[in-house]
């Protein structure tokens, strides 16, 4: 069973929207072991939408038109199911009374525009919106079919779960289970990684492995498998999940929903440890990742941005000759841990650009790690890319380098 999705809606196209539903539906597919190889989006214009359901029909067993079956003119979803089917809407007296209720039970007149949403293409079934006012629809063509389900997340993921799921799984007469693991690395590049595990990826066919670049997030190994059950699909991830993470080691810092921070704050917290920040070229940022993760008020003691250098001399008490040196991140670090009385202090300062500045060139950065009654380690790097990322990668690379710390104490 092949089923591929068309996206429905201008705004799509104009960027104004991010097309978060496809990738749900598609995540939906995966684990239910429905093939899906194409993902459509097309604007509100009928032709273009008739055009885009004939080729992927053509192609495939059945599509998931997502978006369009609002009251408005330009919703012209259950239009371009009609023509595609080669028949008429019908108005539907049964949705009239349905509709109807819906308004009058929140106190409200149903304006006139709202009777579109009661047409269904003859032939085809509407789909029960429990908690929206747009029925989806359910359009059989030959031995093929097409699903109509609302563009506003909540309705269509619920009426994937009730109606459109158990229908796929019909028709496909054997469920099967496609299930990932992705294993988050940082440290190397994709072609670095690529290189470490090429011998493991020329030899899968089941599972397979893909590398997917995610920017500030780190370099992902995926491991994908097929089976009939999704207990057999891990049992085939598992084994080749070993050999790889044996080939990478440290480099993965987390699996599947893990964050860097929050790996660290587990470790931090497993330790029984306290970290205190002094933030320069990062602006906070670390501290913000940090605290977007639940729990992280019994580790992160607090966060000092000093920006300005007249504020790293006054208030923490840097003397270092020049602010971006190995000297200012050892002496921020040290006095994270000691101003906020924290088992770990870590500092950073750099040049995030576009000029130099103590004629350092833009990327140049300086971490600082102050662990305990040990001495300040520092280590300096220089990160690629414009000024917001020089402070996105010096964020997590700081945190990559405390969970190396961390994970040297075990």
């Amino acid at each position: 069973m092949r089923c591929d999705v068309l996206a429905i809606g201008t705004e799509l196209l104009l960027g104004q929207i991010v097309d978060t539903n496809s990738a749900w539906i598609g995540e939906q597919l995966a684990e239910a072991g429905i093939d899906s190889f194409e993902h459509r989006q097309v604007g509100d214009n009928l032709s273009r939408m008739v055009h885009a359901l004939r080729d992927l029909l053509e192609h495939g067993d059945s599509v998931i038109v997502c978006g369009g079956l609002g009251p408005t003119p330009d919703d012209v979803t259950r239009e371009a199911i009609a023509e595609v089917m080669g028949v008429e809407l019908e108005r539907r007296d049964e949705l009239i009374e349905w509709v109807s209720a819906l308004f009058t039970t929140r106190g409200r007149e149903m304006p006139a525009n709202n009777l579109r949403q009661c047409d269904i293409p003859a032939g085809a079934e509407p789909i029960p919106n429990s908690v929206g006012t747009a029925p989806g629809i359910r359009a059989p063509i030959g031995e093929k079919v097409v699903y109509a389900v609302p563009g506003v997340p909540y309705e269509m993921q619920l009426m994937w779960r009730e109606q459109v799921l158990p229908d796929l799984l019909r028709r496909a007469g054997q469920q099967s289970a496609i299930v990932s693991r992705s294993l988050k690395t940082w440290g190397t590049s994709e072609s670095g990684l690529a290189e470490m595990i090429a011998h493991r990826v020329d030899a899968q066919s089941n599972p397979t492995i893909a590398f997917l670049a995610r920017g500030i997030e780190g370099l992902v190994v995926r491991i994908t498998a097929k089976a009939p059950t999704h207990e057999d699909a891990f049992a085939l991830i598992e084994p080749e999940e070993r050999a790889v993470r044996a080939i990478l080691g440290d480099l993965v810092f987390g699996v599947d929903d893990e964050t860097m921070e929050s790996v660290v704050l587990d470790l931090l917290r497993k330790r029984g440890l306290t970290l205190g920040l002094a933030e320069s070229v990062t602006g906070g940022l670390v501290a913000s990742r940090l605290v977007a993760t639940p729990g992280t008020s019994d580790v992160l003691k607090g966060s000092i941005v000093a920006y300005m250098t007249d504020v790293k001399r006054s208030l923490l008490g840097v003397d270092a000759e020049h602010i971006v040196s190995e000297a200012a991140a050892r002496q921020l670090a040290g006095a994270a841990r000691e101003l906020l009385r924290a088992d770990v202090g870590l500092g950073v300062t750099g040049v995030a650009g576009p000029e130099e500045q103590d004629g350092q060139p833009a990327g140049t950065v300086f971490f600082g790690l102050a662990v305990g009654d040990e001495p300040v380690e520092v280590v300096g790097t220089r990160l690629p890319g414009q000024r917001e990322m020089v402070r996105q990668f010096a964020t997590i690379t700081l945190l990559n380098l405390l969970r190396l710390k961390l994970l040297s104490m075990a």
